[in-house]
């Protein structure tokens, strides 16, 4: 069957959006197509510095005919509907229409609307058009004389040409006939910008790929990837060191070149007194390139790699030295930077944060390290932390921001802060505590083990959450610039995989200076939704979240999570389904009688007046008494798979009640005790649970 290559060639396409923008051209085109009922076998799209391709194998040569039966209005229906349906089935009078008849409905106009198939060729000389001058770049630009133009094409970069031809293996395939913005549709492309500039001819994707091969061009990214990779190892090896693998850095630089070709450089020794984090961020940042260690150690070797877009005459020696040059002043500034920021202590550089904003409604980051410092004390007799510890890593843990270093390579923030303090003689938990308080920065993350660390991290995170939610700046839809919802998961993942017991209700609440009470409720929700997602992760039910959370005082997030999963050991029980079942048409019953009697069945039953009825109503009293103070016990005592074994025993009695006794008495008082019974049924379950909000 025939296939569909498509190439878009344009100046170079920042690295970080090449990736996305091919699956963005594979979705867009195969989804229009089958959109207009062209299915096809396999589709893949390929990005380079300078192109984007689309292969699309497996196409019909003409789209399918189409028959459509379409009904229209009743037979005398108003003129106005009668002459819709002609409009929209495309006919010109009642004349082309059937007439139907249904037996129920009478008789009715049918429309058989017809299309012929259309060539493929035509259709993809339609959508491809549109989808080019749609194109979903994040950053986009006009250019030449057209760009005075309103609607004028827009571009990552300039757009040079384009390649879309279509056809079967066996025949010569045809140019796609369309053009945007002057540019036509052809056969013609071009390889590597400097080793092989001349124009080339391709037909089919089987032939572009070696093509472009043989013009320096590697099409496959992931290729790309493998070829700097293997090489980088083994030029490593040769020399006896080891590469610092980089996903990153390997994902970037496979994007900045076309013919990948790895070089090593060297740098002198002494810049090996920088630690090693600042030698390769300075590295990794100003040119792109692979730090190396020795081989076996974990110490940086005096050298590194650099990935070259050409094949040079002299191997690379020229290109190797420019690197080796800006290295080399990048390093001296880098080793600057250390050594003047180790002649000021921490503590000395807290004023400047005093003229630091760190937002307009919340004051300076000077103010803030004065509430983390506050809320790190109180935090830390909870975790086990000396509280004279955490308020000191808590004033220090903000003072490297102002350093020359973290100033340079702000993503070094926390780590040079710990070896800035490590050097001026704190205490190890303190000097680790300024590096781990923004842990955990992702799910990946891991979570700090000292206990000062975790107070102050819990300090952090809490200060911002409550700040903004304070000033009503929550995150929305998609969109959270202050990045709290990572910050509500690291104070749940510290809570739970710590196991530490924390009432965050207590710690928020004195945050909020007006309208505490509401605010708090809303964050404490925000806390909710965000362990929901953290616990659903872990295969946990959403439901049984929303049914613990429903109950008042539920700050405590780890009795949370240890209710919630004694909640889902019990409903995975025989008895805790019956019961569940029970709970359902006990609180229906409830639901419809309340209803339709206007008040609420809220008190307690009369004990005498159930004794006095049936066997099952008795059993039912009693077992709901017993079963209630056990679970509420139970619960008291966190042993919540206890309550739940409380619990377990009203399964026999609801049962046997609900078979054996009509709830809806003759005796008005009767019928008024047994609907109390249910309430207490009710009553009796919110001791561990919301049952009501529990699904099946």
């Amino acid at each position: 069957m025939p296939d569909l290559l498509l190439e878009l060639l344009s100046e170079e396409i920042p690295a970080r959006m090449q990736r996305r923008a091919a699956e963005d051209l594979k979705k867009l085109v195969t989804d229009a197509l089958v959109e207009r009922g062209f299915l096809y076998e396999g589709a893949k799209a390929f990005a380079t510095p300078r192109r984007l391709a689309l292969h699309v194998a497996g196409l019909p040569a003409r789209g399918e005919a189409v028959r459509e039966e379409r009904r229209g209005p009743r037979v005398g229906a108003p003129e106005a509907a009668v002459q819709g349906f002609l409009k929209s089935a495309g006919l010109s009078s009642l004349d082309q229409a059937t007439t139907v008849t249904d037996p129920k409905k009478g008789e009715f106009y049918l429309a058989v609307i017809e299309r012929p198939g259309r060539e493929t060729l035509d259709v993809l000389a339609e959508i491809l058009p549109g989808i080019i001058k749609s194109f979903p770049w994040p950053k986009s630009m006009r250019w030449g004389a057209a760009s005075a133009q309103p609607g004028s094409l827009r571009w990552v970069r300039p757009l040079q040409s384009i390649v879309a031809t279509f056809g079967p293996e066996t025949e010569t395939p045809d140019v796609v006939p369309f053009s945007v913005e002057g540019i036509s549709a052809g056969t013609m492309t071009r390889g590597h910008r400097f080793l092989s500039p001349e124009p080339f001819e391709v037909r089919r994707f089987d032939d572009y790929v070696p093509a472009l091969e043989r013009a320096d061009v590697i099409l496959d990214a992931d290729r790309r990837k493998d070829i700097i990779l293997h090489d980088a190892k083994d030029l490593a090896f040769a020399r006896g060191l080891d590469l610092v693998e980089d996903e990153g850095l390997l994902e970037e630089v496979a994007g900045l070149v076309e013919r990948p070709v790895v070089l090593m450089g060297s740098f002198e020794e002494r810049f090996l007194e920088i630690p090693a984090e600042a030698i390769r961020a300075t590295i990794r940042a100003n040119q792109k390139c692979f730090v190396l260690r020795r081989s076996g150690s974990e110490e940086l070797a005096p050298a590194f790699l650099l990935v070259s877009n050409l094949v040079a005459s002299d191997g690379g020696a020229a290109i190797t030295a420019g690197n080796e040059r800006v290295v080399r002043a990048r390093l001296s500034d880098a080793r600057f930077f250390w050594e003047t920021d180790k002649a000021t202590k921490l503590e000395d550089r807290l004023p400047k944060l005093d003229s630091i904003v760190f937002h307009e409604k919340l004051g300076t980051q000077g103010e803030r390290v004065a509430r983390i410092a506050a809320l790190a004390k109180d935090i830390a007799p909870l975790v086990g932390a000396d509280p004279a510890l955490a308020e000191r890593a808590a004033r220090l843990a903000k003072a490297d921001l102002v350093t020359e270093m973290v100033g340079e390579f702000p993503e070094l923030q926390g780590l040079m802060g710990r070896k800035y303090a490590e050097l001026q003689g704190e205490h190890p938990s303190v000097a680790a505590a300024i590096e781990e308080h923004y842990k955990p920065v992702g799910p990946s993350d891991r979570v700090p083990t000292d206990p000062v660390s975790i107070a102050v991290a819990l300090a952090d995170k809490l200060d911002t959450l409550a700040g903004f939610w304070s000033i009503d700046e929550k995150p929305t839809g998609s969109k959270d610039p202050y990045a709290l919802r990572r910050a509500a998961l690291g104070v749940i993942r510290a809570v739970i995989e710590r196991s530490l017991r924390l009432s965050l209700a207590s710690l928020v609440a004195p945050r909020f200076a007006n309208a505490g009470t509401e605010r708090t409720a809303d964050l404490l929700a925000f806390f909710a939704d965000r362990l929901k997602v953290y616990l659903r992760d872990q295969g946990a039910r959403h439901d049984l979240i929303d049914a613990v959370f429903a109950l008042p005082g539920q700050d405590d997030l780890l009795l949370v999570v240890r209710r919630v999963e004694a909640l889902g050991a019990f409903l995975a029980t025989d008895d805790g389904k019956n019961l569940l079942a029970g709970y359902k048409r006990a609180a229906n019953i409830l639901r419809i009688e309340e209803k339709k009697d206007g008040r609420a069945y809220d008190e307690a039953p009369d004990a005498a007046l159930a004794a006095s009825g049936q066997s099952e109503e008795r059993a039912l009293a009693e077992a709901l008494t017993a079963a209630r103070e056990e679970a509420s016990a139970a619960v008291a005592a966190e042993d919540f798979s206890g309550a739940m074994r409380a619990l377990s025993r009203l399964r026999a009695p609801v049962d046997a009640f609900f078979e054996k006794v009509t709830v809806n008495a003759d005796d008005p008082a009767l019928r008024r005790n047994r609907l109390l019974l249910l309430n207490a049924l009710r009553a009796a379950t919110r001791e561990v649970a919301e049952f009501s909000r529990i699904e099946g």
